[in-house]
């Protein structure tokens, strides 16, 4: 059995549909999956943005925070159920990320409301840093949301532009991890377009 981690920035929509056909597919072929984080706010500090790409980045830095205080209270689990109950509503549901949206997620869980605090408070961003930093370092160099990992060895994506059906999903998820177990394979890629779509 081999253990495949994805790492991705709560924002990224892309990264949603790439989690829910990858939680799906394992699920059906008896896979071990943990999500953790990378941040896109790390990712690109120090680059020219215009105001909108700057005001999501600013949104991923609040909401990293939050993330990175509830895997510090309640593991890799905690990331996995507050990811899927804010990314219904963000993603799925078409919702703006606001504060209220955060408690709303929070509240959903059973979660501790204090998480919420985090949201302005910068002493979570070294959990942060750190966490997108072991991204990196699996992927080998410099990668967005989602990064996959079998293993030891990352790689950015699968970038999914709809969530594949359960017989492509499990047959995808086959052809990854043998992909990502072959000594010298690096690069499997072709233009995309987005926005996303969420439905099968």
């Amino acid at each position: 059995m081999n253990s495949v981690e994805l790492y991705l920035d709560p924002i990224c929509p892309f990264a949603w549909v790439t989690s829910r056909w990858l939680l799906a597919a394992a699920a059906d072929t008896r896979r071990e999956v943990t999500l953790r984080q990378m941040s896109l706010a790390v990712l690109n500090e120090n680059r020219e943005m215009d105001p909108a790409q700057q005001a999501k980045m600013g949104r991923s830095r609040r909401i990293g925070r939050v993330f990175a205080a509830a895997v510090a209270t309640g593991g890799p689990d905690a990331f996995t159920g507050l990811y899927d109950a804010l990314g219904t509503q963000i993603h799925t549901g078409g919702r703006e990320l606001t504060d209220d949206i955060v408690n709303e997620a929070l509240a959903s869980r059973g979660m501790d409301p204090a998480l919420a605090d985090a949201l302005d408070d910068p002493s979570w961003d070294a959990a942060v840093r750190t966490s997108h930093q072991h991204s990196q370092d699996l992927l080998g160099g410099e990668g967005g949301s989602p990064i996959l990992a079998v293993g030891d060895v990352g790689y950015f994506g699968p970038v999914l532009t709809s969530i594949p059906t359960p017989d492509a999903g499990t047959a995808l998820l086959d052809a990854v991890v043998t992909a990502a177990s072959t000594p010298g394979f690096a690069v499997l890629q072709r233009p995309y377009q987005g926005p996303p779509s969420f439905q099968r």
